[in-house]
């Protein structure tokens, strides 16, 4: 069985009921980046053994947030020494807006994974793009690079939508079965 980390900054709550979903997918442990945009010796541990590793952000102003972003920088440390090299990666984000500039910061996650020598993996899902889809039907954001929800700026955890989080499971479960066809 392929060990999975899911490491992601959550601001609001928002971005960790989404990493909980597809941890939950994944049957990955969370790893979450402090307040202060830090990991602890044993957390950096945790994703040097992972087989795969998870990315997740809030999107701010078109990018991560300043944490997860102090957080990348400071993986320069395992990517000196080549680490991560052929682990598999995947990420995550969400915004306020529908678009929000969401995918911006997929594409950094991206970005992040590629400089450690890593495999991506996106969605493989279809959107829910046809006039009789439902705000929340799977992948409704139409996201394949990576998985996104949307929750209003205004809205509690609570609020949260079903089919938003049934996408983040589906995608961790994806992440999770391409990590134990590269173990295997």
């Amino acid at each position: 069985m392929a060990t999975i980390a899911v490491v992601y900054h959550s601001g609001y709550g928002h971005t960790k009921k989404h990493a909980e979903a597809v941890a939950a997918g994944a049957g990955a442990e969370l790893i979450p980046i402090d307040a202060e945009g830090n990991l602890t010796e044993a957390q950096w541990a945790r994703l040097d053994a992972a087989d795969a590793i998870i990315l997740g952000s809030p999107t701010y102003m078109g990018s991560v947030s300043w944490q997860f972003k102090k957080f990348a920088d400071a993986s320069s440390k395992p990517w000196f020494h080549q680490k991560w090299k052929d682990k598999l990666f995947a990420g995550f984000t969400n915004s306020a807006t529908m678009n929000g500039d969401k995918l911006s910061t997929l594409h950094y996650l991206f970005t992040l994974a590629m400089q450690h020598g890593g495999l991506w993996v996106g969605t493989g899902m279809m959107p829910s793009n046809s006039k009789a889809a439902q705000r929340n039907d799977v992948n409704f954001v139409g996201s394949f690079s990576g998985a996104m929800m949307q929750t209003p700026s205004d809205a509690s955890v609570e609020e949260v939508l079903p089919g938003d989080l049934e996408t983040g499971r589906r995608f961790g479960e994806r992440v999770a079965q391409a990590a134990a066809r590269l173990k295997g």
